[in-house]
Order: structure tokens, then C-alpha cells, then sequence
């Protein structure tokens, strides 16, 4: 059930005209780019579609983003992205664990039981699974975000859209870049490439090394790092063979590290000093976080934070065999292996002491062949993907702690659990450690399909197109636990923690779907084309394993959650006429049987997924950017999603509930100065950005939301000497405003919820020389 009337809707897209969108850097191939970056906006060739064609052509919403782009916008990471891109909205809680939502949907789980929504696309490959997923964006060609359900282009996780990261490629020729930077935190950056090559074979080694100082202060002693601390390094070596015209290979290696300091967990519950109360609207103090350093062997280290490595490999070849026939194949190995330590009560209390361990292999393979022909066009292949994860969830706490602090033990437990002054009165009293391995699951997900896209143009202005993938999807389930009795009262001290005693439960399921999708496009006239798709998104069913007591004995706690299904239904209008690019989509997309994850009230820490079942979605994004003159650009977005759970009783307390991360109201908008004036070049780029209210989870709850909220960013500089030396300035959050990254948290299904402060001012002086 809507609760916005299609007369509201209406008077919005009629208006939205009016708005501004992000300068639109659609993106193109690597060799046109470098040929050629004159065009803007929908002008620009895209690959979207498997083939070359102008944005303005192709009958699907895209935004996207090119690797020059990014660097004007001052962008450094996945979410700062998604403040330029309408319907986008990607919430880092830490590089282990990145929320991406597009039009309201998000794609965060860290189960290796559940399948993703959002398709994450790394140079051709899925790499969705959401521990392995965070990749740097240093040297990028181009970042695109398709909208919409895109299973016979972008694979079966597309449920809702993908994003596509795509690395610069080697080119002909001899050039190189480093640049480095330096600001406040001890901000420091040393990046750069170096590209040497022949038109027969080239290669390309590129690299970042970020490091900043935590931004807030953590007064645990027995921490070295301050929260929210950066370290991380990213390595990518490619090598693109082509010895003919129509034969192009390419090999990419990346290797991604971080040693991040840890996530601020402040307490809504625990002061962390007389001065720092903590709570939702004084989430923005110091944090006294790590109580229990004697459990490092059960946690895997003493120090909050995480360490995590990522190794990836890809092979892509293309042969063109005759003029209209391309044979295409995209092959890729990705390995990942993560360790987060935190404190999920955000206390000085030894109370609830994490840490997450994850680590996986993806394999995949995709061959496809293209035909372009003058009235058809059409492209048919196989793809195959194979994915094998493992979590568990290592637990310490001190019995007295813990029974104090959850509210069991003493006659006024919060406060003998932590003191105003932060202090902990029941550490101590006991001094009974405890350890568990909570949650212990494994999942292998097979998935093997076929596709087929055919475009037919009965004239020059109409184009039709039909897709359709056929899917045959094997999931595997493993749990196991290990929750040992308190020693002090011979009971369970996790409230509805089972343990197996060893024994590990495996379960396995077959699943088959048939995902399609239906497009055309109307060419009004050269410049202005309109377009509507209808197509059919499918979110894998859930095979979910945990553990039960059934009498005396412990069993196998099977709950399944169907396959979600969602139809999206679109339509809009792109113009790119002279100086004017410009782009204007309405959707409304209905589900069946929408997955959320939500506090598992069995077992207190943990999460459960369960059907809300219906829901449904309703949104308008534009777009617009105007050169005002050959130096000034004028840009800006909006998104506007009216959608969530349907206000239906069948939906039981989530109904009415607006979907996890989703702002009803989205904009950013600013202008780029790009000016020659004596041999020099002076360039800027201010930007405001916007976004409504947001609930952190499903059902709403006021306390764990954030309102509105409204950054100011800006780069500035000058080059100088042919455009070889560079001097740049950067703002981001020029006016240090107080926001909410995420609350609830582990700690909420304790009755502790946490919140995390978002990033403050950054900001600080750039350098770079190319050559």
C-alpha cells in the first residue's frame, strides 16, 4: 500500500525539472577517454548494454561517474561517492562491513548463509559478498550505478541495481603520476601510477597508502590507536595484450589491506567519563573502549580494529571475429580474509567484547557473444559463480560484569556495571572470564545460468528490447556454536545461546528462476529520447541454519526465508542538447516476500532473517548539468523515494516501517570552475549535499534514526607547466556538522544500543606531479 498518492508523484517529476543534478560523467571506454574527453553528459559513450552507445541511447537508469570526475569532486572513498549519485546511499561502518542501498534497498549482511541485493561489480567480476566487497578507488577509469533489477546484464545479486568499479587500463605510450597529500587528523595520502607500454602490449602498476589518526578519542589505556583510525594500502599491477586489431586481453592483480583502529561504539546507556555521557545526542564525545585485554586469545588480538586482506585476479579477453560478432569472456578469483575486534557496549565495561572473523573465495567465469547488426542487436552467453564463506563471532566478557550490566545479578546493576565517572564498580567482585564462539556459519553458493538479450529497431526512433536468464542456484548451510555454562550459576550466560557441543549442522537447497526484463526507447528527435523498462529482480532464498534444544538434545534449527521478488516498473526522459544534459526517471517497484534482518529476540547480539512480506517503492530522480560558459559548470541531483513495508496488518510491527537507510529526499548540487589564465589553470569544485531523515533500522524507531542532514565540500587549486604539477586544496564537511553513521548495533539486542559518530572536518593540501 502507497502512502504518497501518483498525484503527488506527478507534481514532483513535473518540477523536477526545476532541480539540479550531478554534473553526469558518464563513462567510457578507456581508449575513447583518452582519445576524447570532450563530451559531457548523456553525449558519452557507455557500455552499459555489453556495447558502445551514447547514455542518451540506452533505455536504463544510469549514473555514473569518470576517474577525472571523482578526483574534482574531492571523492576518496565508496560513500562519499554516493552523496553525487541520486538513489544511491552506501553507509561504512567499517571497511569489514559497507551498507550499500540503492533506492532504498540495502545489501549489508555479513552471513554466508544470505545472498546480496546490490551487485557489487569489480572490472567485469561480482565481488558482493559484503566482508570481501570494499574496494579503494584510487586510479579508477569510471564508477557507474545502473538502477533498477539487472539480471541479464549485471547477474542474479542486481535485485535492485550494481555498481561497477572499473580500473584505468594500460595504454600505449610511457606516462606516470604521483601525488600526495597532507591533513588535519595527520591526514597522509602517497599514491600514484606508472603506465609503459607499445600498441602491442602494455602495463600498468598503480597504488595508494592512506594513514589518518583516529577522530575520537578513546581513553582506555590500554589501546594505542584512537577510533576510527585509518591505515590501509592498495597494490594493482595490469598488463592489456592486444597484437591485433581484433583481439584484446587484459590481467589485473589488486591487493587491498587496511589495519583500521576500531569502530566508535558510543553508549546510549554507559557514560564513558563524567564528561562523556554518551547517547544519541552526545554521540559525539570521547569513548573509553577495549575492557578486556586478557581475552586476545579468544578475540584474536588486545587491540580494537581491523585487520583485513583482500587478493583479486581477473582475466578478461575479447575477440572480434567478424563485424558484427564478439566473443567476450570475463574470468575472475577473489580472496578474502578479515579480523574485526570490537566493543560492541561501548563501555569501559568488560561486558561485551567482539570480534568478527570472515573470510571466503569467490570463483567465477562469463562467456558471451554479441552480435550488432544495423536493425538487431543481441547477445547471448553462460556464467558461472561459486562462492565459499565462513563467519563466526568469538565472545569474552567477566561473569559479575556481565550479569550486572545486563541486569541480572545486583540490586541496581547499570549503575555497578558502569559509575557516572565511568568506572567500573563490578569489575572485580567475581573475576570469573568467560569465552564463547557465538554463530559459527559456513555457506558454498553455486549458481549457474544462461542469458539472452535481443534488440530490434522496426525504425530509426524506436528500439525494443528482451532479455531473460534462466538460474540454477545451490545453497549450502553449516552452523555450529560453542557457548560453554556460566561457572558462577551453572546456567546459560547468554540468554537463548545453544551449544552444539561440537557438532556441526549442514544443510543444502536447489533452487531455479527465470529473471526477465522488457525496455524500449523513443527517439523524440537527435538530442531528446524517452524510455520505459519493466523487469524482474530476485533476491536468493535465505536456507537459515542455527542451532535448537529439543528436550535434552541439541538439533538443527532449519528456518527458511523464500526468495524475495521484486518488478520494477520505469520511465523517463534524457536530453543532451548543446550545453544542457539533462535527465529525468520515474519508478515504483512492488515485492513479495521483502527480506529484512532484524534483532534475533531467541538470542540476544544476533540477527535473523524474516520475510516483512509485502512492500513497495515509489521514486523520481533527475538529473541536470549546464556549461554556462566553456570555463563554468553548473550541476546538481535530487531522489525522492516514497516507499518501505506496506501498511498492511498481514506485515505484523514492521508494517508501515520505512526501509533501513532510506532518505525520502536526496540532493547535492554545485558548480566546477575550470579557467586557463597565463599558462596556469585555476580549477574548483564546491558542493552541497543533502539527505533526509534516515532510520538505522526495521521496525523505525525515533532513537535510532538521524535527521536531516547537510555537508558543504570543496577542491580547489591550480596547475601549472602543461597541466605536469598540480596544488589542490580539500574541505569535506566544511562546517563540522554532527551526524549519526549508524546506531543500535551489536549492543541493542542487549538492551545497550551504541551509536557512531559521522566523519567531522576533513581537510588539507594535495601535490601532484605527472609525467
Amino acid at each position: 500500500m502507497l502512502r504518497t498518492s501518483f498525484t503527488r508523484v506527478s507534481l514532483i517529476a513535473l518540477t523536477a525539472t526545476l532541480a539540479a543534478a550531478p554534473h553526469a560523467a558518464f563513462a567510457q571506454d578507456s581508449d575513447a577517454a583518452a582519445e576524447d574527453d570532450s563530451g559531457s553528459g548523456n553525449q558519452i559513450i557507455v557500455t552499459t548494454q555489453k556495447i558502445e552507445q551514447r547514455a542518451l541511447d540506452v533505455p536504463i537508469t544510469i549514473s555514473a561517474l569518470a576517474g577525472e570526475r571523482i578526483r574534482e569532486l574531492g571523492v576518496t572513498d565508496l560513500d562519499e561517492l554516493s552523496y553525487y549519485t541520486p538513489g544511491l546511499l552506501i553507509q561504512e561502518q567499517s571497511a569489514n562491513n559497507p551498507g550499500v542501498v540503492i533506492r532504498g534497498i540495502t545489501s549489508d549482511s555479513g552471513s554466508a548463509q544470505e545472498g546480496p541485493r546490490v551487485t557489487l561489480y569489480y572490472n567485469g567480476v561480482d565481488i558482493s559478498r559484503s566482508r570481501g566487497s570494499y574496494q579503494a578507488i584510487y586510479d579508477l577509469e569510471r564508477v557507474e550505478v545502473v538502477k533498477g533489477p539487472q539480471a541479464t546484464l549485471f547477474g542474479t545479486a542486481s535485485a535492485v541495481g550494481a555498481i561497477s568499479l572499473v580500473s584505468a587500463r594500460p595504454r600505449e605510450g610511457f606516462s606516470g603520476e604521483v601525488r600526495g597529500s597532507y591533513g588535519n587528523f595527520d591526514q597522509t595520502m602517497v599514491g600514484g601510477h606508472i603506465n609503459i607500454g607499445s600498441d602491442v602490449i602494455a602495463a600498468r602498476i598503480a597504488g595508494e597508502w592512506r594513514k589518518r589518526d583516529g577522530y575520537v578519542r578513546n581513553l582506555s589505556p590500554n589501546q594505542t590507536k584512537d577510533l576510527y583510525a585509518q591505515d590501509q594500502f592498495g597494490l594493482r599491477a595490469s598488463i592489456r595484450y592486444t597484437p591485433t586489431d581484433s583481439f584484446t586481453l587484459d590481467l589485473i592483480g589488486t591487493y587491498d589491506q587496511q589495519r583500521n583502529g576500531g569502530t566508535p561504539f558510543i553508549s546510549a546507556t554507559f557514560p564513558a567519563s563524567s564528561a562523556s555521557p554518551g547517547g544519541p545526542a552526545n554521540a559525539f564525545v570521547d569513548a573509553n573502549l577495549g575492557g578486556l585485554p586478557s581475552a586476545a586469545a579468544t578475540l584474536g588480538d588486545d587491540q580494537l580494529g581491523l585487520n583485513r586482506e583482500v587478493y583479486d585476479l581477473n582475466l578478461t579477453a575479447e575477440y572480434q571475429f567478424s563485424d558484427e560478432w564478439t566473443f567476450t569472456t570475463v574470468n575472475g578469483y577473489r580472496e578474502f580474509d578479515s579480523l574485526e575486534v570490537f566493543d560492541a557496549d561501548g563501555s569501559a565495561a568488560p561486558f561485551l567484547e567482539f570480534t568478527e572473523f570472515a573470510k571466503g573465495w569467490q570463483v567465477s567465469h562469463e562467456g558471451r557473444f554479441s552480435y550488432a547488426g544495423e536493425k538487431l542487436r543481441a547477445s547471448a552467453g553462460w556464467n558461472m559463480f561459486i562462492e565459499d564463506g565462513f563467519q563466526n563471532v568469538p565472545f569474552a566478557t567477566e561473569e559479575g560484569v556481565f550479569l550486572s550490566c545486563l541486569g541480572g545479578l545486583f540490586a541496581n546493576p547499570r549503575r555497578l556495571c558502569v559509575a557516572p565517572d565511568g568506572s567500573v564498580p563490578a569489575l572485580g567482585a567475581t573475576n570469573i572470564p568467560y569465552s564463547a564462539i557465538l554463530f559459527q556459519n559456513e555457506g558454498r553458493n553455486e549458481a549457474y545460468s544462461v542469458f539472452a538479450d535481443v534488440t530490434w529497431l522496426p525504425t530509426d526512433a524506436l528500439e525494443l528490447t528482451a532479455g531473460v536468464r534462466f538460474l540454477d542456484e545451490l545453497r549450502r548451510s553449516s552452523f555450529s556454536n560453542n557457548i560453554p555454562n556460566s561457572r558462577l550459576t551453572g546456567a546459560p550466560l547468554i540468554p537463548g545461546g545453544v551449544n552444539t557441543g561440537g557438532l556441526v549442522f549442514t544443510v543444502e537447497e536447489e533452487f531455479q528462476a527465470v529473471l526477465p526484463r522488457f525496455n524500449a526507447l523513443y527517439r523524440i528527435s537527435d538530442d531528446v529520447n524517452v524510455y520505459a523498462t519493466i523487469s524482474k529482480g530476485r533476491r536468493s532464498p535465505v536456507v537459515q541454519l542455527n542451532a535448537r534444544r529439543d528436550g535434552a538434545n541439541v538439533v538443527a534449527n532449519r528456518t527458511d526465508v523464500d526468495a524475495e521478488i521484486v518488478w520494477n516498473y520505469e520511465g523517463g526522459i534524457k536530453l543532451a542538447a548543446g550545453p544542457v544534459s539533462a535527465s529525468l526517471g520515474v519508478y515504483y517497484q512492488v515485492y513479495d516476500n521483502f527480506q529484512v534482518s532484524i534483532p534475533d529476540p531467541a538470542r540476544p547480539g544476533t540477527t535473523i532473517t524474516v520475510s516483512a512480506g509485502s512492500a513497495s517503492n515509489l521514486g523520481v530522480e533527475g538529473e541536470l548539468a549546464v556549461d554556462l560558459a566553456d570555463w563554468l559548470n553548473v550541476f546538481g541531483n535530487f531522489g525522492f523515494i516514497d516507499g518501505g513495508v506496506d501498511n498492511d496488518p498481514a506485515n505484523g510491527n514492521l508494517a508501515g516501517s520505512r526501509f533501513r537507510l532510506q532518505p525520502e529526499w536526496q540532493a547535492s548540487g554545485g558548480f566546477t570552475v575550470d579557467y586557463d589564465f597565463g599558462g596556469a589553470r585555476f580549477f574548483a569544485t564546491p558542493t552541497v549535499t543533502h539527505r533526509s531523515t534516515i532510520f538505522f533500522q526495521v521496525p523505525n524507531s525515533n532513537l535510532l534514526s538521524q535527521g536531516p542532514v547537510t555537508l558543504v565540500n570543496a577542491r580547489a587549486g591550480v596547475s601549472f607547466a602543461d597541466e605536469r604539477y598540480e596544488i589542490a586544496g580539500f574541505i569535506r564537511n566544511a562546517f563540522n556538522e554532527d551526524f549519526l553513521l549508524d546506531a543500535g548495533n551489536t549492543g541493542n539486542g542487549f538492551g545497550v544500543p551504541t551509536f557512531i559518530p559521522g566523519e567531522p572536518r576533513f581537510y588539507g593540501v594535495e601535490v601532484t606531479a605527472k609525467f
